[in-house]
């Protein structure tokens, strides 16, 4: 029998997506060329690995016995990568980045100079997508690293496949229409109860995060506009249709005219990096992601490199 990685790879993303269009989108991929994978899978095993029920898909008894010895094969590739590259006497070869806008706008550039400054050799790719899909991009392998988000109140999963490693820590303002609130320095969650908020999906790990605290508060926030996109929200604000809130690193996205008033609440963020426990001491990558660390010390002011959450 013979089958590629990408084959391997696209079987065991459908363990955990469910979807061909979800494996697609997690992959980078587009649904026809998932399926042809899994066709050329079934070719190359001659038995059907999974059936169609419904707008869904599952595995056959054949599919998930090969998808758990796939998740067994593509470690053990994880590692032979990494072990051929510690017979390099320098960093060189081409890492794949998934970040969310944000961070693409305000870490990856001053990372990339300092890269290319310290490893001549490596190329690093990038790939903008949504925060909360980062995490199964790095596990379905469909990028290498990613920069991604995790909120003390709403934590993302922990999946012993991966290692989430802290760069930075933000704490969260209010974003207030310009001298709605003349004179405040700080303000509660309580106090914008009364408020209309501009807020992400309930569904996205940050939504849920902003609405635990304010629940925690004593309130539920009249959400009017449901927008995901930061500029925009500060847009929003700007025009006096609501509140939000709002870190220094999000601020940057938009110059904008509007008041930033300190939370009395601690509501905080870290920013991370996610990479394959198989991978995470590979020299490309640990290269890249202490090059990423120097970039968030640089923007902060502190380190937080010797923390480490699995």
């Amino acid at each position: 029998m013979e089958w590629t990685s990408a084959q391997l790879r696209s079987l065991v993303e459908l363990t955990r997506q469910g979807t061909v269009t979800a494996v697609a989108k997690a992959l980078g991929y587009t649904p026809g060329g998932v399926s042809q994978q899994i066709a050329a899978l079934e070719k190359s095993t001659g038995m059907e690995l999974l059936r169609r029920v419904g707008r869904r898909v599952e595995l056959t008894d054949a599919g998930m016995t090969l998808a758990a010895h796939a998740e067994r094969i593509l470690a053990t590739e994880a590692e032979a990568v990494e072990a051929l590259e510690r017979t390099r006497t320098e960093i060189s070869g081409t890492l794949r980045i998934g970040l969310f806008t944000t961070a693409a706008a305000e870490i990856l550039p001053p990372a990339l100079r300092r890269a290319r400054e310290v490893h001549p050799g490596l190329t690093v790719r990038s790939r903008d997508m949504d925060v909360d899909d980062v995490y199964d991009a790095v596990a379905g392998g469909a990028v290498d690293l990613a920069l991604g988000l995790d909120y003390p109140d709403v934590p993302i999963p922990r999946d012993p496949s991966l290692c989430v490693l802290p760069l930075s820590r933000e704490r969260f303002s209010l974003a207030v229409p310009a001298d709605a609130m003349p004179g405040r320095k700080t303000a509660s969650l309580a106090e914008m109860r009364e408020e209309g908020w501009i807020l992400p999906s309930a569904d996205s790990y940050y939504g849920r995060a902003v609405l635990t605290a304010c629940r925690r508060a004593g309130f539920e926030p009249r959400v009017l506009h449901e927008v995901t996109d930061t500029a925009a929200t500060l847009a929003l604000v700007e025009t006096g249709v609501g509140v939000s809130v709002v870190t220094d690193l999000m601020l940057r996205l938009r110059a904008s005219r509007l008041d930033v008033i300190g939370l009395r609440e601690a509501m905080e963020r870290h920013i991370v990096v996610v990479v394959r426990s198989a991978a995470e001491h590979r020299p490309t990558v640990a290269a890249l992601v202490e090059v990423l660390r120097s970039a968030a010390f640089a923007r902060t002011g502190h380190r937080r490199g010797a923390e480490r959450s699995d």
